[in-house]
Formats: C-alpha cells, structure tokens, sequence
C-alpha cells in the first residue's frame, strides 16, 4: 500500500486499529487520512501504542498520534529547534480544528 511503512515488528494499520477503543477509531481514521493526505512523500510508520507520521523517508516526523480511552494525542513537530506542541483531541471534536497546525508541522519539517 502506497504512502505506509513499518519497521521493527512490521504491524500494519489494519492490526493496530484493533486496540483502538470503538469510540475514538473515527476520529483516528480522519486523523491518519488528513495526515496521509498532505502529499505524496507523507508516510506512516505504525507502532505499539502509536503511529507516527513522517515525511519522506528521512524520517522527520510531523504527527506523532497516540489513541487514549477518550480521544486522541497528537505531538507537532516542526522542526528540531522548536519544542514538540502537544494536544489532546476528545473523541466529540473534529480534526478540522488542528488540520492548519498540523498541516504548517508537514510544510515546515525538513
């Protein structure tokens, strides 16, 4: 599949979806489907408890997305002089609300 890779215990997106409670999966979903939207060199690197989102294959991420029981936790990196934003989605909101955030992170990693 175009845009995902996965290192270590080689888990897909498919596989990991399953420990993420009911509730939270939607707004996983539109998350990783804005994420992978931003351009073709966004991909995803599927991990334990989280899926990390990267540009290109030089590996800088951008989006770092970890489910929780009420929502979700995205950490923002622009780039490496900047500290890493936090913020905390409830399953009730939109990802529209932090798609300019996150898409500025995507534009600004190198």
């Amino acid at each position: 599949m175009e845009g995902i890779i996965s290192f270590g215990n080689k888990r897909s997106y498919e596989e990991f979806k399953k420990q993420i409670p009911t509730q939270v999966l939607p707004l996983f979903d539109s998350i990783r489907v804005f994420c992978l939207s931003l351009g073709e060199n966004a991909i995803e690197d599927v991990r334990m408890h989280r899926v990390v989102f990267c540009k290109s294959m030089t590996f800088r991420w951008f989006a770092d997305v970890e489910p929780q029981k009420e929502g979700v936790v995205i950490k923002i990196q622009k780039n490496r002089k900047e500290p890493t934003i936090i913020i905390n989605i409830h399953k009730d909101q939109k990802i529209s609300e932090f798609e300019d955030l996150i898409k500025e992170a995507y534009k600004e990693i190198h």
